[in-house]
């Protein structure tokens, strides 16, 4: 079944690349060389990108990453000269509507088509493999305690170290947080893309995270593909608080800091005893505390935060959408896609993520490390 389901996904994928050769193919006439060029891209296309999923069941490495490397910057690639096809098409339509449709119009564009496809590729490129920029957020808590006016938080997300993000990816965010001198990091899920046998050395850096309450770690949905029992010994070896539907009260100064954390919002399809409870992750809690944090990887888990009383959530999964034009259908399925929002009585700040997933590839959606500062609401 398996199986079958790949033959159709490739057949699929070869039907797209075709329509784009045929779309692309008023530029080349007379040129046969151009044609015969364009013709093996598309080829070498189709056949190189599945292998940045397929390469995980290669074991050998360094032999499994490299082949990630070409097929996922082959699938980026492709993703580019996809949409640029289609705006082009749809320019054509506009052009033709207005009556400025001409020969010349066609040619040109279709020659534009792989230009801007390669020109926004190497951008994303370039925005997915820096380290992220520092986004500063202040959010107003209505009767906010004044000792935690100003209270600092990094907040961390879909990292995804893997294939693509090593160590020392990793390492240079830890060392922009170190910087900033917060009061606590929250690492909001998808940290990995891998089990801990094989990214064990890459995560290690986490152990250098400095704050001065210490860091916190809720499961994403990647956690649970990559073996989220395993990786939750491993964090709290590191020395990072794993939260699972838990909570724990910070002092700070004369006021508390409750920050709690919940499983993904599907953990309980790989394991029933990791169903998402903000309710459960309040239990036992002191009735009095200056301000409830929640982490929760989904922005889809704020209905439930809302209803339990919590004023802050942070959140991620969404990566801002990570390349145009994805950020478009993020809301089919998240209620957010990125920045600060309010539900009812509580605010939610859903991370553009720190890292990248799949092409690595950042157009329109810029990575972050989030420093978060509770404000007294005026």
């Amino acid at each position: 079944m398996r199986s079958r389901g790949f033959f159709i996904v490739l057949g699929v994928f070869a039907l797209l690349h075709l329509y784009i050769g045929w779309r692309l193919a008023p530029a080349t006439l007379g040129m046969p060389a151009l044609q015969a060029g364009g013709a093996m891209l598309l080829a070498a296309i189709w056949s190189l990108a599945p292998m940045g999923l397929w390469s995980r069941n290669v074991a050998r490495q360094p032999l499994s990453d490299r082949l990630a490397w070409i097929g996922l910057l082959a699938m980026g690639l492709f993703s580019s000269l996809l949409v640029a096809t289609v705006a082009r098409d749809l320019l054509l339509l506009l052009a033709g509507a207005l009556g400025l449709g001409s020969t010349l119009l066609t040619i040109r564009s279709a020659q534009a088509v792989p230009v801007v496809a390669l020109l926004t590729s190497l951008i994303g490129f370039v925005n997915a493999r820096r380290t992220a920029r520092v986004v500063e957020v202040s959010v107003p808590i209505a009767g906010l305690p004044a000792a935690l006016d100003g209270f600092s938080i990094a907040q961390l997300s879909d990292i995804h170290v893997g294939p693509t993000i090593k160590g020392a990816y990793l390492q240079a965010i830890v060392n922009v947080v170190n910087r900033l001198q917060v009061d606590m990091v929250a690492v909001t899920g998808d940290l990995v893309d891998g089990s801990v046998a094989q990214l064990a050395s890459h995560t290690a850096p986490l152990a250098r995270l400095s704050s001065r309450y210490g860091s916190f770690f809720v499961t994403g949905n990647h956690e649970y593909y990559s073996g989220a029992p395993a990786w939750i010994v491993e964090l709290r070896r590191l020395g990072v608080t794993v939260l699972l539907n838990q909570h724990v009260i910070l002092q700070h100064g004369e006021a508390r800091v409750l920050v709690a954390g919940v499983t993904d919002f599907g953990g309980h399809h790989f394991d029933e005893a990791h169903r998402s409870d903000p309710v459960a992750a309040l239990a036992e809690a002191p009735a009095e505390v200056g301000v409830k944090i929640l982490l929760a990887h989904q922005p889809r888990s704020a209905a439930a935060a809302a209803d339990a009383g919590f004023d802050l959530q942070l959140s991620g999964h969404t990566h801002g959408g990570q390349f145009f034009p994805w950020n478009l259908f993020v809301p089919l399925q998240q209620p957010y896609t990125a920045g600060l929002h309010r539900l009812r009585t509580l605010w939610v700040y859903t991370s553009r993520g720190t890292g990248y997933w799949g092409p690595p590839k950042r157009f329109g959606a810029p990575s972050e490390i989030t420093l978060l500062r509770l404000r007294r609401a005026a």
